[in-house]
């Protein structure tokens, strides 16, 4: 039996679900901007409370220090099913996907972190973030489901496809040298 190295086996399964998340962007975009151009007129921002009959949209920065971030949380009034893009545009959010991947690929929210912006990693190295590919895997915006009554989980498709019921939440999570893991609410 042949063994490969760890990095081509890693690689092989980035690019395999690089590929899944390209073709699910590219058979559902038609669709997906339909429903979101007629969910959005029925959606939104409420106050934030503790009880969210809509969709709860968090933004959690972690340890990104920055002035003005967009961290927060605000309940998207519906009653529908509605497209995470326009519960993100009904929460006053805007997202920057990358160059390569699109905005399958979350890069910046609200600007953060800038391009001028220095991440530094655990190492002591910087790194900014230009939005070409994939953002560096230190520091990254990652996005997460909450069922209602359920627990957070990686969302499986991307911010064009993804489509929220109403008592489900959405949480933008920026983790810098692994913290926080995953959300914390």
């Amino acid at each position: 039996m042949i063994s490969l190295p760890r990095v081509l086996v890693t690689a092989a399964a980035t690019a395999a679900l690089l590929v899944t998340l390209a073709a699910c962007a590219s058979t559902a975009a038609t669709s997906s901007s339909t429903t979101a151009a007629s969910s959005s007129a029925s959606a939104s921002a409420s106050s934030d409370s503790a009880e969210c009959t809509g969709v709860r949209v968090v933004v959690e920065t972690g340890d990104l220090a920055v002035e003005n971030g967009p961290a927060g949380s605000t309940c998207i009034s519906t009653t529908a099913p509605i497209a995470a893009t326009a519960v993100l545009a009904d929460a006053g959010l805007k997202t920057e996907g990358t160059t390569q991947y699109g905005d399958q690929v979350v890069c910046r929210v609200n600007g953060v972190p800038a391009a001028d912006f220095a991440l530094t990693a655990a190492d002591g190295s910087q790194y900014f973030e230009t939005c070409a590919a994939m953002p560096a895997a230190f520091a990254y915006w990652s996005l997460w489901v909450k069922p209602a009554g359920g627990e957070w989980a990686y969302a499986e498709e991307g911010l064009s496809t993804l489509q929220l019921q109403p008592g489900e939440s959405l949480e933008l999570l920026f983790t810098l040298n692994g913290a926080p893991a995953s959300p914390s609410s």
